[in-house]
């Protein structure tokens, strides 16, 4: 058999762990590997024009795919542009595999442009660095990176190959060993803590994150509020949840400080399950920093490594509940809004044209925040988030979710400001004619921001301050940025034209961007 070099041996690890997909932006440092992803067939190749286009398209992919991608980032700075989208990739607990071209050894004395400390770069997103020194090392290295990010709950693995490990030829390597760690669940006496809770006739809440809101772990929770009379919220951001006609529904705690405080505040028990205490997101003037009532019990059931589906079942057994049949959502008719256009009337629009087992995406930031009453009773979807506040995830995170489900439509929810972090991305759904469809919420500024100015206690600003939040003068086209990269788009100024352009954007193959044109 003809000698491997260090990139092929890595291209061959990387297929036999299963990861076939790489998300690319390559330079010089990466060429060996290029070459080798050219030569050996088996992985899908994706260009992204901007590494965090790279990167959070990566994250889309592993959230539907329940398994890791890779990357292929080009030095420190190619690197450091994606660890935005790494950081919304490590909120969402997400598998990822980083490959990093890095200098050939013994270069980085020269001190040459593009010289820079990968490691410490890659250590602020990952949960697992390694420098491979040798082609002989490659893909013992490979394996071992596609293990630490396959273990639960799904962690950022960044691999960093120097040139000369990728072109120097690689020895025969021993058998590799994918295996990951078996999943946990919680001591008895986590368990015994949270019955008790449940039992006590006091009030309860479960605050349920992670692969606990997928739909078998919800009915399962179902099950254990209905019988013990506990509520159930998710936690604000989640990677990923299941939603819609035949599933459980479930709340999420509010974004906002006063609301989030006011639905805690006779809450005397809170049960986590894969989700954090829960928060604001951001510290305010004279505002709590935790949403939990003071002196609430709180009982963290689950650590990061459980399984939380089988969690669940346990303590659905402990509390007695597995005779009760879940409350499923029932599918209904919803109404198209009529008129002028708004962010709810969007909402509304979306929520009663989406294809069933629809993937949404939303970066709306503020203008979406009231998506799920909008969408009780629409058909089954995931649902899929910006987690790590991170803006610019949206349009690469749909790209990677529709590579990794071909087949089902995703609506991504846009805000405007947050498109433009990563506009390239329509170029990337249009080489790879993805069936993705946004939605820009074109309400011309950063909506978030004038709240948040408000939440701090700015009650009036002029036009200096106005200027660093609004995003007109001059005006954005986001249909000529659109059909400039390949993608066929339009904009609505009213309801029943938006209604119009949907239906037909969900119908056809391919990328659609619609301009949603609010209060114009």
């Amino acid at each position: 058999m003809q000698q491997r070099n260090g990139a092929e041996t890595l291209v061959e690890t990387l297929l036999a762990g299963k990861v076939d997909v790489c998300f690319a932006n390559p330079g010089t440092s990466e060429m060996q590997f290029v070459a080798a992803l050219d030569k050996i067939p088996g992985m899908r190749c994706v260009l992204g024009l901007f590494e965090g286009v790279v990167t959070g398209a990566a994250d889309g992919y592993a959230r539907m795919a329940d398994k890791p991608a890779s990357t292929l980032l080009h030095l420190a700075p190619g690197l450091g542009n994606g660890l935005a989208n790494l950081h919304n990739a490590k909120r969402a607990q997400v598998p990822l595999v980083n490959i990093v071209g890095e200098h050939r050894q013994g270069h980085k004395v020269t001190d040459s442009p593009l010289t820079g400390d990968i490691e410490g770069v890659a250590r602020t997103m990952s949960a697992w660095v390694k420098t491979s020194t040798s082609a002989d090392c490659v893909a013992a290295d490979a394996a071992e990176a596609i293990r630490e990010a396959n273990s639960l709950p799904g962690r950022i693995a960044t691999l960093i190959m120097p040139a000369d490990t990728a072109w120097m030829p690689a020895r025969p390597h021993d058998a590799l060993d994918f295996s990951t760690p078996k999943a946990t669940l919680p001591a008895a006496e986590q368990f015994e803590a949270a019955v008790k809770a449940l039992k006590s006739g006091e009030s309860v809440v479960l605050v349920l994150g992670g692969r606990a809101l997928r739909a078998a772990p919800l009915a399962l929770a179902s099950q254990i509020v209905q019988y013990t009379g506990a509520k159930m919220l998710a936690q604000y951001s989640n990677g990923r949840m299941e939603r819609g006609e035949g599933r459980t529904a479930i709340s999420r705690t509010p974004a906002p400080v006063d609301e989030g405080v006011a639905t805690f505040k006779d809450v005397k028990h809170v049960i986590l399950i894969g989700a954090k205490v829960p928060a604001p997101m951001f510290g305010y003037p004279g505002k709590p920093d935790y949403l939990m009532a003071p002196g609430a019990n709180l009982v963290e059931l689950t650590a990061p490594t459980d399984h939380l589906e089988e969690t669940l079942r346990e303590l659905a057994q402990r509390v007695g509940a597995t005779g009760i049949a879940p409350i499923l959502e029932v599918r209904r008719e919803l109404a198209l809004p009529q008129g002028a256009l708004t962010a709810d009337n969007v909402l509304r629009t979306i929520s009663a044209l989406m294809p069933e087992n629809a993937i949404i995406v939303d970066e709306s930031i503020s203008a979406g925040r009231s998506f799920f009453p909008a969408s009780m009773g629409a058909p089954a979807h995931d649902y899929l988030q910006l987690t790590g506040g991170s803006i610019g995830s949206g349009l690469p995170m749909s790209t990677g979710a529709a590579i990794a489900c071909p087949e089902r439509v995703v609506i991504n929810m846009e805000g405007d400001g947050s498109s433009m972090y990563t506009i390239q991305a329509l170029w990337t759904q249009a080489r790879e004619r993805l069936n993705v469809v946004t939605v820009i919420f074109a309400n011309r500024g950063y909506q978030i921001l004038r709240g948040e100015l408000v939440g701090v206690g700015a009650k009036t600003w002029g036009e200096r301050a106005e200027r660093m939040l609004s995003i007109v003068d001059p005006d954005i086209s986001w249909v000529k940025l659109a059909e400039g990269m390949g993608v066929e788009a339009d904009s609505a100024d009213n309801c029943e034209t938006l209604v119009k352009l949907l239906r037909h954007a969900v119908a056809r193959p391919g990328p659609f961007l619609i301009e949603a044109r609010i209060g114009r």
